[in-house]
């Protein structure tokens, strides 16, 4: 049984995000706003949070801000389309991930899904626990066991492909040109390396980005390279 607390101070918002997550095997907590939220995860053990952005008393941001120096619980924001900057903010203070209104119930039931998944295989663990594990959004790569799953689903890796996703997730952000790529993985001089990167980059975005023409992680930076980057979706 894991606890959700939805908070917003709609009420139908409330009511309508229980009926998606009804059929689901999850105890429902309600809040309508951020300082209701904070006491109810303070006194429960909450495993996932819905929280809206805008609220009285205390937004969702300042919730959301608060709750990170406490807790890695997995925290989705409630946004409306014109939130766009706030959205952004949100994640920066440590939000998860963002569900846009109106709602699409399926997606609901599958963020929620997916992040509870990732919650309770990692999240909860402490870093001596982890070992070397290594998450970049929904991708997690075991060292240890040498293998790779997406929103907890396993991904099918070449070696060639696992090396070069072990390589990029174990320095976020950092970008490797396709010659320190080649030079790295194949441990060979980078002769041709272009052509046989992208190659592998491409074939590798496949296999975890939810839309590879549109990469959320595994991001190209023209002229210079590759980097993989959490940038929240």
């Amino acid at each position: 049984m894991y606890n959700v607390l939805i908070c917003d101070d709609e009420k139908d918002i409330v009511s309508a995000l229980k009926i998606y997550l009804s059929g689901e095997d999850y105890n429902i907590f309600e809040a309508s706003n951020g300082a209701e939220a904070l006491e109810i995860a303070e006194k429960n053990d909450i495993h996932l949070i819905l929280m809206d952005i805008m609220m009285p008393k205390l937004d969702g941001i300042a919730a959301t801000a608060k709750l990170r120096e406490v807790s890695n619980v997995p925290i989705l924001l409630l946004t409306a389309k014109s939130e766009s900057g706030d959205k952004v903010l949100g994640l920066n203070v440590g939000a998860d991930d963002y569900i846009t209104k109106p709602f699409d119930p399926a997606e609901v039931l599958a963020r929620v899904r997916s992040h509870l998944r990732r919650y309770t295989r990692l999240g909860a663990m402490t870093e001596e626990e982890r070992g070397k594990v290594w998450t970049c959004g929904p991708i997690t790569l075991d060292e240890d066991a040498k293998s790779v799953t997406v929103d907890g689903e396993s991904a099918a890796l070449t070696p060639i492909e696992y090396n070069i996703l072990l390589l990029l997730i174990k320095h976020p952000g950092r970008i490797y040109s396709s010659e320190q790529i080649y030079e790295l993985v194949w441990n060979e001089s980078a002769m041709g390396a272009d052509n046989a990167v992208s190659v592998h980059i491409r074939h590798l975005r496949q296999k975890i980005e939810i839309n590879p023409s549109e990469p959320r992680y595994l991001k190209v930076v023209w002229g210079l390279g590759y980097k993989l980057e959490d940038n929240g979706r």
